[in-house]
Protein backbone atom coordinates (compact mmCIF):
# COMPACT_ATOMS: atom_id res chain seq x y z
CA UNK A 1 0.00 0.00 0.00
CA UNK A 2 1.29 3.45 -0.92
CA UNK A 3 1.02 6.68 1.06
CA UNK A 4 0.87 9.84 -1.06
CA UNK A 5 2.38 12.83 0.73
CA UNK A 6 2.72 16.53 0.01
CA UNK A 7 6.07 17.38 1.57
CA UNK A 8 7.76 20.69 2.37
CA UNK A 9 10.63 20.58 -0.13
CA UNK A 10 12.02 24.13 0.24
CA UNK A 11 11.86 26.68 3.04
CA UNK A 12 9.63 29.65 2.19
CA UNK A 13 9.98 33.22 3.38
CA UNK A 14 6.45 34.47 3.89
CA UNK A 15 3.53 32.73 2.21
CA UNK A 16 4.45 29.27 0.80
CA UNK A 17 4.13 28.79 -2.96
CA UNK A 18 3.72 25.60 -5.02
CA UNK A 19 7.48 25.51 -5.63
CA UNK A 20 8.03 24.96 -1.90
CA UNK A 21 6.18 21.62 -2.01
CA UNK A 22 6.59 18.28 -3.74
CA UNK A 23 4.51 15.11 -4.01
CA UNK A 24 5.99 11.72 -3.21
CA UNK A 25 4.81 8.19 -2.57
CA UNK A 26 6.15 5.98 0.21
CA UNK A 27 5.25 2.53 1.45
CA UNK A 28 2.85 2.25 4.38
CA UNK A 29 4.72 0.43 7.19
CA UNK A 30 3.40 -2.67 8.93
CA UNK A 31 1.49 -1.86 12.11
CA UNK A 32 3.18 -2.52 15.44
CA UNK A 33 1.32 -3.18 18.67
CA UNK A 34 -0.26 0.06 19.89
CA UNK A 35 -0.59 1.56 16.41
CA UNK A 36 -3.43 2.13 13.94
CA UNK A 37 -3.67 2.91 10.24
CA UNK A 38 -5.79 5.92 9.25
CA UNK A 39 -7.02 6.52 5.71
CA UNK A 40 -7.25 10.30 5.50
CA UNK A 41 -10.20 11.84 3.65
CA UNK A 42 -9.78 15.61 4.13
CA UNK A 43 -6.88 18.00 4.80
CA UNK A 44 -7.34 21.40 6.40
CA UNK A 45 -5.79 24.61 5.08
CA UNK A 46 -5.29 27.23 7.81
CA UNK A 47 -3.48 30.58 8.11
CA UNK A 48 -1.23 29.13 10.83
CA UNK A 49 0.40 26.87 8.24
CA UNK A 50 2.36 29.82 6.87
CA UNK A 51 4.11 30.11 10.23
CA UNK A 52 4.65 26.35 10.46
CA UNK A 53 6.40 26.33 7.08
CA UNK A 54 8.67 29.33 7.79
CA UNK A 55 11.79 29.14 9.91
CA UNK A 56 10.86 31.99 12.24
CA UNK A 57 10.12 32.24 15.98
CA UNK A 58 6.71 30.69 16.52
CA UNK A 59 4.65 28.80 19.08
CA UNK A 60 5.62 25.49 17.46
CA UNK A 61 8.80 24.40 15.64
CA UNK A 62 8.88 24.69 11.85
CA UNK A 63 8.07 21.71 9.67
CA UNK A 64 11.25 19.77 8.87
CA UNK A 65 12.20 19.88 5.21
CA UNK A 66 11.23 16.59 3.57
CA UNK A 67 8.37 15.92 5.99
CA UNK A 68 4.67 16.02 5.07
CA UNK A 69 3.26 19.49 5.53
CA UNK A 70 1.82 19.80 9.02
CA UNK A 71 -1.93 20.20 9.00
CA UNK A 72 -5.08 19.10 10.69
CA UNK A 73 -6.81 16.27 8.90
CA UNK A 74 -9.65 13.82 9.37
CA UNK A 75 -9.91 10.19 8.38
CA UNK A 76 -11.09 6.69 9.22
CA UNK A 77 -9.25 3.98 11.09
CA UNK A 78 -8.93 1.08 8.63
CA UNK A 79 -6.74 -1.22 10.74
CA UNK A 80 -5.91 -1.13 14.42
CA UNK A 81 -3.63 -2.73 16.96
CA UNK A 82 -4.37 0.11 19.40
CA UNK A 83 -6.58 -0.65 22.42
CA UNK A 84 -8.42 2.70 22.27
CA UNK A 85 -9.25 2.79 18.56
CA UNK A 86 -11.23 0.36 16.43
CA UNK A 87 -11.70 -0.07 12.71
CA UNK A 88 -14.37 2.36 11.56
CA UNK A 89 -13.56 5.08 14.10
CA UNK A 90 -13.33 8.54 12.55
CA UNK A 91 -10.53 10.64 14.02
CA UNK A 92 -9.21 14.19 13.69
CA UNK A 93 -5.73 15.40 14.49
CA UNK A 94 -2.40 16.76 13.25
CA UNK A 95 -2.07 14.04 10.64
CA UNK A 96 -0.44 16.15 7.94
CA UNK A 97 -0.85 16.28 4.19
CA UNK A 98 -0.74 12.56 3.47
CA UNK A 99 -3.27 9.93 2.45
CA UNK A 100 -2.38 7.29 5.06
CA UNK A 101 -1.06 7.70 8.59
CA UNK A 102 0.30 5.13 11.00
CA UNK A 103 -0.37 6.59 14.44
CA UNK A 104 0.13 5.63 18.07
CA UNK A 105 -2.61 8.08 19.03
CA UNK A 106 -0.34 10.92 20.15
CA UNK A 107 -1.27 13.10 17.16
CA UNK A 108 -5.01 12.48 17.45
CA UNK A 109 -7.12 15.38 18.65
CA UNK A 110 -10.40 13.56 19.15
CA UNK A 111 -12.72 10.87 17.89
CA UNK A 112 -15.43 12.37 15.69
CA UNK A 113 -18.72 11.31 17.26
CA UNK A 114 -21.02 13.82 15.55
CA UNK A 115 -21.68 11.42 12.69
CA UNK A 116 -24.88 13.22 11.69
CA UNK A 117 -22.77 16.20 10.58
CA UNK A 118 -20.49 16.25 7.51
CA UNK A 119 -17.08 14.74 8.25
CA UNK A 120 -15.32 17.83 6.88
CA UNK A 121 -16.87 19.90 9.70
CA UNK A 122 -14.30 18.29 12.01
CA UNK A 123 -11.70 20.53 10.35
CA UNK A 124 -13.75 23.72 10.40
CA UNK A 125 -16.70 24.64 12.54
CA UNK A 126 -16.26 21.57 14.77
CA UNK A 127 -12.48 21.74 14.68
CA UNK A 128 -9.73 24.36 14.90
CA UNK A 129 -11.82 27.19 13.45
CA UNK A 130 -15.02 26.79 15.43
CA UNK A 131 -13.33 26.10 18.75
CA UNK A 132 -11.01 29.08 18.19
CA UNK A 133 -14.04 31.27 17.58
CA UNK A 134 -15.83 29.89 20.63
CA UNK A 135 -13.09 30.36 23.22
CA UNK A 136 -11.56 33.41 21.58
CA UNK A 137 -14.87 35.26 21.75
CA UNK A 138 -16.40 33.94 24.96
CA UNK A 139 -13.25 33.54 27.09
CA UNK A 140 -10.53 35.84 25.73
CA UNK A 141 -12.84 38.63 24.55
CA UNK A 142 -15.34 37.91 27.34
CA UNK A 143 -18.19 38.95 25.03
CA UNK A 144 -21.62 39.36 26.61
CA UNK A 145 -25.12 40.29 25.52
CA UNK A 146 -25.36 43.90 24.38
CA UNK A 147 -21.70 44.21 23.36
CA UNK A 148 -20.71 45.55 19.97
CA UNK A 149 -18.36 42.97 18.46
CA UNK A 150 -16.15 43.82 15.47
CA UNK A 151 -14.49 40.97 13.54
CA UNK A 152 -11.82 41.19 10.85
CA UNK A 153 -11.71 38.59 8.06
CA UNK A 154 -15.34 38.28 9.05
CA UNK A 155 -16.32 35.99 6.17
CA UNK A 156 -13.50 33.52 6.87
CA UNK A 157 -13.76 30.20 8.64
CA UNK A 158 -12.99 31.67 12.07
CA UNK A 159 -14.52 35.10 11.55
CA UNK A 160 -17.88 33.81 10.29
CA UNK A 161 -18.14 31.56 13.34
CA UNK A 162 -17.23 34.43 15.69
CA UNK A 163 -19.94 36.63 14.22
CA UNK A 164 -22.61 33.95 14.47
CA UNK A 165 -21.71 32.92 18.03
CA UNK A 166 -21.82 36.60 19.02
CA UNK A 167 -25.35 36.86 17.60
CA UNK A 168 -26.41 33.71 19.47
CA UNK A 169 -25.44 35.31 22.80
CA UNK A 170 -27.08 38.64 21.97
CA UNK A 171 -24.30 40.89 20.66
CA UNK A 172 -24.40 43.46 17.89
CA UNK A 173 -21.94 42.42 15.17
CA UNK A 174 -19.87 44.32 12.62
CA UNK A 175 -17.80 42.38 10.10
CA UNK A 176 -14.83 43.61 8.08
CA UNK A 177 -14.10 41.67 4.89
CA UNK A 178 -12.42 42.12 1.52
CA UNK A 179 -14.73 42.65 -1.43
CA UNK A 180 -18.40 43.23 -2.08
CA UNK A 181 -19.22 39.51 -2.26
CA UNK A 182 -17.66 38.75 1.12
CA UNK A 183 -19.41 41.76 2.67
CA UNK A 184 -22.67 40.37 1.27
CA UNK A 185 -21.90 36.99 2.80
CA UNK A 186 -21.37 38.65 6.16
CA UNK A 187 -24.76 40.31 6.09
CA UNK A 188 -26.91 37.73 4.31
CA UNK A 189 -25.33 34.39 5.23
CA UNK A 190 -23.66 35.00 8.59
CA UNK A 191 -26.13 37.51 10.03
CA UNK A 192 -23.81 40.45 10.74
CA UNK A 193 -25.67 43.65 11.56
CA UNK A 194 -23.23 45.63 9.44
CA UNK A 195 -20.41 44.76 7.05
CA UNK A 196 -17.45 46.86 5.92
CA UNK A 197 -15.63 46.23 2.64
CA UNK A 198 -12.07 47.31 3.44
CA UNK A 199 -11.15 47.28 -0.26
CA UNK A 200 -13.58 50.06 -1.15
CA UNK A 201 -14.34 51.87 2.12
CA UNK A 202 -12.36 53.99 4.55
CA UNK A 203 -12.32 51.54 7.45
CA UNK A 204 -11.94 54.14 10.24
CA UNK A 205 -14.92 56.15 8.99
CA UNK A 206 -16.99 53.02 8.40
CA UNK A 207 -16.25 51.68 11.90
CA UNK A 208 -17.20 55.04 13.39
CA UNK A 209 -20.54 54.96 11.55
CA UNK A 210 -21.24 51.33 12.41
CA UNK A 211 -20.17 51.62 16.07
CA UNK A 212 -21.47 54.97 17.38
CA UNK A 213 -21.02 53.83 21.00
CA UNK A 214 -17.60 52.33 20.37
CA UNK A 215 -16.23 48.80 20.01
CA UNK A 216 -16.60 46.57 23.08
CA UNK A 217 -14.89 43.50 21.59
CA UNK A 218 -12.52 43.34 18.65
CA UNK A 219 -11.68 39.89 17.31
CA UNK A 220 -8.50 40.58 15.35
CA UNK A 221 -7.57 38.15 12.59
CA UNK A 222 -5.45 40.57 10.56
CA UNK A 223 -3.45 43.18 12.50
CA UNK A 224 -2.13 45.90 10.18
CA UNK A 225 -4.10 48.93 8.90
CA UNK A 226 -7.52 47.39 9.53
CA UNK A 227 -6.75 46.92 13.20
CA UNK A 228 -5.20 50.38 13.42
CA UNK A 229 -8.53 51.80 12.26
CA UNK A 230 -10.58 49.77 14.75
CA UNK A 231 -8.34 50.90 17.64
CA UNK A 232 -9.56 54.48 17.18
CA UNK A 233 -13.11 53.48 18.25
CA UNK A 234 -12.55 51.45 21.41
CA UNK A 235 -15.25 51.70 24.08
CA UNK A 236 -14.38 51.96 27.75
CA UNK A 237 -13.28 48.55 28.96
CA UNK A 238 -12.85 47.14 25.44
CA UNK A 239 -11.32 43.72 24.99
CA UNK A 240 -9.15 42.84 21.98
CA UNK A 241 -8.27 39.27 21.05
CA UNK A 242 -5.34 38.84 18.66
CA UNK A 243 -6.07 35.60 16.83
CA UNK A 244 -4.24 36.11 13.53
CA UNK A 245 -1.88 38.38 11.63
CA UNK A 246 -3.02 37.86 8.03
CA UNK A 247 -2.05 41.40 6.98
CA UNK A 248 1.61 40.76 7.82
CA UNK A 249 3.17 38.79 4.96
CA UNK A 250 6.82 39.33 5.93
CA UNK A 251 8.25 39.01 9.45
CA UNK A 252 11.79 40.22 8.78
CA UNK A 253 11.81 43.05 9.48
CA UNK A 254 8.61 43.27 11.48
CA UNK A 255 6.37 46.09 10.24
CA UNK A 256 6.01 49.13 12.46
CA UNK A 257 2.53 50.61 12.61
CA UNK A 258 0.80 53.21 14.76
CA UNK A 259 1.39 52.83 18.48
CA UNK A 260 -1.81 51.73 20.23
CA UNK A 261 -0.71 52.46 23.80
CA UNK A 262 -2.70 55.69 24.04
CA UNK A 263 -5.92 54.11 22.79
CA UNK A 264 -5.57 51.24 25.26
CA UNK A 265 -4.82 53.64 28.09
CA UNK A 266 -7.75 56.00 27.45
CA UNK A 267 -10.23 53.14 26.96
CA UNK A 268 -8.78 51.09 29.83
CA UNK A 269 -8.79 48.30 27.28
CA UNK A 270 -7.19 44.87 27.33
CA UNK A 271 -5.36 43.27 24.38
CA UNK A 272 -4.53 39.58 24.55
CA UNK A 273 -2.99 37.02 22.23
CA UNK A 274 -4.98 33.85 21.74
CA UNK A 275 -4.05 30.28 20.77
CA UNK A 276 -6.59 27.47 20.84
CA UNK A 277 -3.92 25.05 22.13
CA UNK A 278 -4.28 26.71 25.54
CA UNK A 279 -7.79 25.25 25.70
CA UNK A 280 -7.00 21.70 24.59
CA UNK A 281 -8.49 20.20 27.76
CA UNK A 282 -11.82 22.00 27.20
CA UNK A 283 -12.40 21.50 23.48
CA UNK A 284 -15.28 19.12 24.17
CA UNK A 285 -17.21 22.05 25.68
CA UNK A 286 -16.97 24.03 22.48
CA UNK A 287 -17.78 21.08 20.22
CA UNK A 288 -20.88 20.23 22.24
CA UNK A 289 -22.20 23.80 22.05
CA UNK A 290 -21.34 24.20 18.37
CA UNK A 291 -23.01 20.91 17.43
CA UNK A 292 -26.17 22.02 19.19
CA UNK A 293 -26.23 25.37 17.38
CA UNK A 294 -25.60 23.64 14.03
CA UNK A 295 -28.46 21.21 14.56
CA UNK A 296 -30.75 24.07 15.59
CA UNK A 297 -29.88 26.04 12.46
CA UNK A 298 -28.30 28.91 14.41
CA UNK A 299 -24.94 28.62 12.62
CA UNK A 300 -24.40 28.52 8.86
CA UNK A 301 -21.29 26.89 7.38
CA UNK A 302 -19.69 27.63 4.03
CA UNK A 303 -16.90 25.38 2.73
CA UNK A 304 -14.54 25.71 -0.23
CA UNK A 305 -13.39 22.24 -1.29
CA UNK A 306 -10.32 21.58 -3.42
CA UNK A 307 -9.76 18.13 -4.92
CA UNK A 308 -6.60 16.04 -4.80
CA UNK A 309 -3.08 16.41 -3.43
CA UNK A 310 -1.91 18.63 -6.30
CA UNK A 311 -4.49 21.25 -5.35
CA UNK A 312 -2.96 21.52 -1.88
CA UNK A 313 0.30 22.95 -3.16
CA UNK A 314 -1.10 26.45 -3.81
CA UNK A 315 -3.84 26.32 -1.19
CA UNK A 316 -2.03 28.35 1.49
CA UNK A 317 -1.30 31.05 -1.08
CA UNK A 318 -4.93 30.93 -2.16
CA UNK A 319 -5.96 31.52 1.44
CA UNK A 320 -3.72 34.57 1.83
CA UNK A 321 -4.84 35.97 -1.53
CA UNK A 322 -8.40 35.82 -0.25
CA UNK A 323 -9.59 33.61 -3.11
CA UNK A 324 -11.42 31.08 -0.97
CA UNK A 325 -15.16 31.47 -0.46
CA UNK A 326 -15.43 29.42 2.73
CA UNK A 327 -13.46 27.14 5.00
CA UNK A 328 -10.66 25.87 2.73
CA UNK A 329 -10.37 22.07 2.68
CA UNK A 330 -8.62 19.59 0.39
CA UNK A 331 -10.62 16.46 -0.32
CA UNK A 332 -7.93 13.84 -0.65
CA UNK A 333 -9.62 11.37 -3.04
Amino acid sequence: MKNTQVILANRPVGVPKPAHFAIREVDVPVLAQGQMLIRVSHWSVDPAMRGWANDVPNYSPPVTLGDPMRSFAVGEVVASRHPDYAEGDVVEGLLGWQTHVVSDGSNIGHKVTETDLPRSYALGIMGLNGTTAYFGLLESCAAKAGDTVVVSTAAGAVGSAVGQIAKVIGCRTVGIAGGAEKARQCREEFGYDAAINYKSEDVASAVMAACPDGVDCYFDNTCGPISDAVMTRLAIGARITICGTAAITEWDPLPVGPRVHRQLLVARARMQGFLIFDYKDRLHEARSALAGWLRDGKITVREHILNGPEAAMDSIGMLYRGENTGKLIVKVD
